[in-house]
Parts: C-alpha cells; sequence; structure tokens
C-alpha cells in the first residue's frame, strides 16, 4: 500500500516490531508509533475514544476495495490428495462468509461467546462493514493478479503475476462451489 501512494517501504518507513506483551494500539495510543495496521475490533476501539484517524480502509477505499482482501491458500500436496476435504473446507467458509450478511446479529453474538471480540456491538459493525457478500461478485484471479503486480513493483517478488497464477492457483473447487451455492 505503501509502495503504491510513493513512499518507499524501506527507505521512507520505520517499520516497528512488538513482542508477545506489546500491542500496536497500545503504542499508538501513547503516541510511540505514528501508524499502524488493525483489525476489529482495533478500528472501532479507536473510534469510540477519538483516537487518530484511518488512512486507508481496505473495505471501501479504491482499488483495495476492488479486489478480495482475503484469501484461502492450501498445501499443493493436501489439496491434490484430499479434494473432498478441501471442497469442504472452502464450502463451510463461504456459506460462514454468507451467514455474516444474513444473520451479522447472531455472527455477533458467536463472536463475542466465542471470545473473539469482548464486544457486541463492535462485533455487528465489524459485521456490517466488511462486505462479505462481495465473494460472489470478486474476480479471484484478478485479485492475485493485483497483488502479485504490486510486489513484483516492489521488488517483493521475483516471479510475473501470469507466472504466479499459471503455476499456483486452482480455480476448481472455488468454481464448483460457487456453481452449487448459486453464486
Amino acid at each position: 500500500m505503501a509502495a503504491h501512494v510513493g513512499l518507499d517501504p524501506v527507505k521512507d518507513i520505520n517499520w516497528v516490531t512488538t513482542g508477545p506483551n506489546v500491542k500496536p494500539i497500545e503504542l499508538f495510543a501513547d503516541d510511540k508509533i505514528d501508524a499502524f495496521l488493525g483489525f476489529p475490533p482495533e478500528p472501532q476501539e479507536l473510534r469510540a475514544r477519538h483516537i487518530g484517524h484511518v488512512i486507508v480502509n481496505s473495505s471501501v477505499d479504491r482499488p483495495w476495495s476492488q479486489y478480495f482482501c482475503c484469501m484461502l491458500a492450501g498445501n499443493r500436496e493436501f489439496v491434490r490428495q484430499r479434494p473432498v476435504a478441501t471442497k469442504r473446507v472452502l464450502r463451510a467458509i463461504l456459506k460462514a462468509t454468507d451467514l455474516c450478511v444474513t444473520d451479522p446479529a447472531l455472527v455477533a453474538r458467536r463472536i463475542v461467546a466465542g471470545g473473539f471480540d469482548p464486544s457486541y456491538d463492535y462485533a455487528l459493525q465489524t459485521l456490517h462493514e466488511v462486505p462479505y457478500d462481495k465473494w460472489r461478485e470478486f474476480d479471484a484471479e484478478d485479485a492475485i493478479r493485483f497483488y502479485a503486480l504490486r510486489l513484483h513493483e516492489i521488488g517483493m517478488i521475483k516471479s510475473s503475476p501470469q507466472k504466479i497464477i499459471a503455476e499456483n492457483t486452482d480455480w476448481r473447487f472455488l468454481n464448483e462451489i460457487k456453481r452449487e451455492l448459486k453464486a
């Protein structure tokens, strides 16, 4: 993202790594770092405390919002040897994604009950803000191409996006599940 807006991630950013007991949100709130990559419920907590402002929200800001933010990857041998299990995992994840859209209140309660977020309100807000319903619309191959091109441009990967797609992707399971779930 930094390179996309003209920054050199190596020269222009002083990356801070923390230990297991230090949380970036706390460093940010204490003005010890200037920015951090936040995941729910952190942005909601900061908004509630009127701390900082969002620089990029990949759910709504272009070009990031036009592509999958998350991908499912499987070990090549596992997928080859266990296609039924692979398809079941993918189906379960996509059905859970659909549940986030159709019954966010239920999912928010389960998130809190599971201890993943202590706040029902923050969990529900996240479920409303994240575009869970976009998996049917987005093109997974286009997303791989987009991110691979960004990484290739700044030298983080050597392979071209075309080579990565040709040698390392298999859309059969996703296409089958899309047909099955009438995507």
